[in-house]
């Protein structure tokens, strides 16, 4: 039977609406994200009081989460691969919940530490199976790179409100609000996802899971993480932080083999042949080295240098976030119309040069308003290249891989961050030994002023790396009949 062209209209405009709806239930799940990794923050004083955590032992409640959240990217996206993209979103958000409810309740350090653990997890399991739900819904080109815009705003609006709500929180309501104030939101997300997002499409052939490389991988990625930030607290000589490392290199080299000899193997070496996915995943480890440090180095000097109160800091952040998100939406127009790796080139000259002015914003006897033009110029180029780089970590993966894919370009951000952090937090604090009082302060912004100058130097390196990149690359898509035959 004919269908006319008013039938199709509204079909047309069904899929419209649907990706719409399917898009602000990503975004909002992004939102949750983000807004996880600083609502602890604020509240880690009152933690450690009221559980009782001993000195710098309340940092495990961050590194618990940062630790198995870095460990489990690459499973995570393998398995929206062959399980189910909206199976793990929904299992994710549930893991986000229930680990939420039991951080609210717990009475003593391990179950706090353990309820981090899981929530870990299911960010783990979150944000590989959000993309892949991106990428694979969303055709590539403009209407992808707009999707991965929202979805990449939302985000820096997270990290904004994360910490404002952790203040505003911990302030009225104590501690355990800021893990109460999840389970409704992932609860409301992961139902309405049964909704919103097309069912998982049924499998037409058998696919082997990769036990021993799902074990290996997530084993030697965990320990891995765990050494990188637990070494700048325990030090890199401490039998805890060495085991760990040659742990981890024994695991992953055991994962090499295994994956070389697997006939469907855990994460195909095959994708590494699509030089848009090797930049995007180098870009995501330079990015998260470089501009992912700067929010921790802004935090210490608002705070130990200039005495700013949680709430303050939260509010300081304000800009940034703002500039942030403005660069997100700059870096999809941009790649839409002069190509994505113009559009990454764009983004470092901006982030270099915006980084190399904030670096003088850090003085003890500087105030906020010495900060402003960098964090906005800063900011604006951060956004730019982290839509860019989503974009490039995509492009020329077929749909059934694109789970792995984000897996790898996740593992390789948060692998990024450890180790930018590790390396910084040692080169800032040289010479501080001793220092107290005043002269601490001036010895912490001078030691940050030089690793801000750092940073802009390492993002010279993503310039680099940058321009090896093809401009144009055309990759499988997945077309939106599924949705319009729903």
């Amino acid at each position: 039977m004919a269908i006319s062209s008013a039938q199709q209209g509204e079909t047309h405009g069904g899929t419209k609406r649907r990706l719409g709806w399917i898009l602000a239930l990503l975004a909002l799940a992004q939102l949750i994200y983000a807004l996880d990794l600083n609502i602890v923050f604020v509240a880690l004083p009152e933690i450690g009081s009221d559980l009782g955590f001993p000195g710098q032992t309340q940092q495990l409640v961050v590194s618990a989460y940062v630790v198995f959240a870095g460990g489990f990217l690459l499973l995570g996206g393998r398995a929206a691969d062959l399980l189910g993209r909206r199976r793990i979103f929904v299992l994710a958000l549930a893991l986000y919940a229930v680990s939420s409810l039991a951080g609210g309740l717990a009475g003593s350090p391990a179950v706090i530490i353990v309820a981090r653990a899981v929530q870990g997890i299911g960010g783990a399991l979150l944000l590989p199976s959000t993309l892949s739900l991106i990428n694979t819904l969303f055709p590539e080109g403009p209407k992808r790179n707009r999707a991965l815009a929202v979805w990449g705003g939302a985000g820096a609006s997270g990290l904004t409100i994360g910490a404002l709500l952790g203040g505003v929180l911990t302030e009225n309501f104590g501690w355990p609000a800021v893990f109460y104030v999840n389970v409704p939101l992932a609860g409301l997300v992961a139902l309405a996802a049964f909704f919103v997002i097309p069912r998982d499409p049924a499998r037409t052939e058998r696919r082997k899971f990769d036990l021993p490389g799902a074990l290996t991988v997530t084993a030697g990625a965990t320990l891995l993480v765990f050494a990188l930030v637990q070494g700048p607290e325990l030090g890199w000589g401490s039998p805890l932080v060495v085991g760990a490392l040659v742990l981890a290199v024994a695991f992953l080299a055991i994962f090499a083999i295994v994956e070389a000899r697997s006939s469907d193997p855990l994460m195909p070496f095959r994708v590494f042949r699509n030089r848009s996915l090797t930049v995007g995943m180098t870009v995501t480890f330079i990015y998260m080295a470089t501009f992912g440090v700067l929010p921790y180095f802004l935090t210490v000097l608002l705070q130990s240098v200039h005495g700013y109160s949680a709430l303050q800091t939260g509010l300081a952040f304000l800009i940034p976030s703002v500039a942030i998100a403005s660069g997100t939406q700059l870096g999809e127009r941009f790649a839409t119309r002069i190509g994505n790796r113009n559009t990454l080139v764009i983004g470092f000259v901006i982030g270099m040069i915006g980084t190399v002015a904030l670096a003088f914003g850090f003085d003890a006897e500087a105030g906020y308003g010495a900060l402003i033009a960098g964090l906005v110029v800063s900011g604006v180029g951060q956004g730019i290249v982290w839509t860019a780089m989503w974009i490039a970590a995509a492009t020329g993966t077929a749909a059934h891989e694109q789970g792995v894919a984000n897996g790898i370009a996740s593992t390789t951000l948060n692998i990024g961050n450890a180790i930018g952090l590790a390396v910084f937090t040692a080169l800032a604090t040289i010479g501080i030994g001793g220092a107290t009082g005043d002269e601490l302060r001036v010895a912490t912004a001078d030691g940050e002023f030089v690793v801000v100058l750092l940073t802009a130097a390492g993002m010279v390196l993503g310039l680099l790396v940058t321009l090896t990149l093809r401009q144009k690359t055309v990759a499988p898509t997945e077309s939106e009949e599924i949705l319009a035959a729903r």
